[in-house]
C-alpha cells in the first residue's frame, strides 16, 4: 500500500521539528523543507530539502516532482515588531509564498494545512470563535490573514490552524519561545519584564503537531483554533512558569504595554474558543498548567 505523502515546510523552526518525527513516527512518506542545513538530524526515514519557500520556481518544480497528498506550512516569518519594518519580506514569506502554493496544489490536487495565528484578530473581545471575523493590527497578522483569504477563494482542499504563542522544546531550536525565555532568564536571576494587559492562551508545540496529523487522517477542511484552554495574562504566563520549576518569581516585573513601547500594536486579550477541534478533531483539551508539566518531562 503507498504511503501518504507530505511535504512540511519550515521543517528546521520548533513546530516543523516535531511535525518531522511524528509523521515519520506515524509511517508517512515525508519531505522536508527549510533554509540551510537541516536541523532534524537525530532522526531519519524522511527526505530534507534546503529550499526557501519565496524560491516559487524551485517550490512549484518540487511540488510537481514529490507529488504529496498533503503540504503543512509551517514556514513563517514570525518576530511581530520586524514585520513591521521588513513588510515586503514579511508579505513575501507569510502571503506570497502562499499564493504559489495554492496555484501548485490547485495542479496537483494537494491538501493545504496552513498554520495561522490569534493576531488575525484585533484583541478587542478575547475568546475567539473560528466564525469571527478577523481585523489584525499590525503588519504580521495581515500578512497571516492574507494567507487565510487566498486560501478561502481557491478551490483547492484545505485546513487553516489558527494558533496562539506556541512553546515547546527540540535537540536543535534556532529560536527561544515564551516558557525557555522565562526559564532561562530567572536560572540566571536575571529580571525580566512581563506585561500584565496582554492576554493570550499558549499552545504546546506538540499538541499543534497532534492536531495537524489529526487534520490530514480526518482530512479536516475549514478552521480550526488550537490551543491551551485558559485566558490569562502573559504575566501570570510567567509566574505558572516560575512556580512549575521552582524559580523566583520576585525577578518577574510586571510592566503595562505602553511601558514596555514595543514597536508593532498587539492585540490585547486574543484566546480561542477550541470546542470545534476538541469535537471534530479529538483535539486534547488542556490547560496550560497541565501542558507544562508535560514540557517538564522533556527537559
Amino acid at each position: 500500500m503507498e504511503k501518504i505523502k507530505i511535504i512540511i515546510t519550515g521543517s528546521n523552526g520548533l513546530l516543523g521539528q516535531k511535525l518531522v518525527q511524528l509523521f515519520v513516527a506515524n509511517d508517512f512518506e515525508v519531505f522536508a523543507f527549510s533554509k540551510g542545513q537541516n536541523r532534524n538530524t537525530f532522526i531519519d526515514g524522511y527526505e530534507y530539502y534546503n529550499v526557501n519557500i519565496t524560491s516559487f520556481e524551485r517550490v512549484t518544480k518540487l511540488i510537481h516532482k514529490l507529488r504529496p497528498h498533503f503540504i503543512i506550512n509551517a514556514a513563517a516569518m514570525t518576530n511581530v515588531d520586524i514585520c513591521e519594518f521588513r513588510k515586503r519580506e514579511c508579505e513575501e514569506i507569510n502571503f506570497r509564498a502562499v499564493e504559489n502554493m495554492i496555484e501548485a496544489c490547485h495542479r496537483h490536487k494537494v491538501h493545504l494545512i496552513q498554520i495561522s495565528t490569534d493576531f488575525v484578530f484585533d484583541g478587542e473581545k478575547g475568546f475567539y470563535t473560528e466564525d469571527d471575523k478577523p481585523n489584525p493590527v499590525n503588519n504580521y497578522g495581515l500578512s497571516k490573514y492574507k494567507a487565510e483569504k487566498a486560501l478561502k477563494r481557491s478551490k483547492i482542499e484545505h485546513t487553516i490552524l489558527r494558533t496562539i504563542l506556541v512553546f515547546g522544546l527540540v535537540d536543535n531550536a534556532n529560536k527561544s519561545n515564551v516558557v525557555l525565555w522565562v526559564k532561562d532568564s530567572l536560572e540566571k536571576k536575571t529580571k525580566i519584564k512581563v506585561v500584565t494587559d496582554q492576554y493570550r492562551m499558549p499552545t504546546l508545540s506538540d499538541d499543534l503537531a497532534d492536531a495537524c496529523l489529526l487534520a490530514v487522517q480526518q482530512k479536516a477542511t475549514g478552521i480550526y483554533h488550537i490551543s491551551t484552554n485558559e485566558l490569562m495574562s502573559i504575566h501570570e504566563i510567567a509566574l505558572h512558569i516560575a512556580d512549575t520549576f521552582k524559580l523566583d518569581k520576585e525577578l518577574i516585573i510586571p510592566i503595562t504595554t505602553p511601558e514596555l513601547r514595543q514597536k508593532a500594536t498587539r492585540p490585547v486579550k486574543t484566546g480561542f474558543k477550541i470546542d470545534k477541534a476538541i469535537e471534530e478533531l479529538g483535539f486534547i483539551d488542556a490547560s496550560f498548567k497541565e501542558r507544562l508539566q508535560v514540557f517538564s518531562l522533556q527537559l
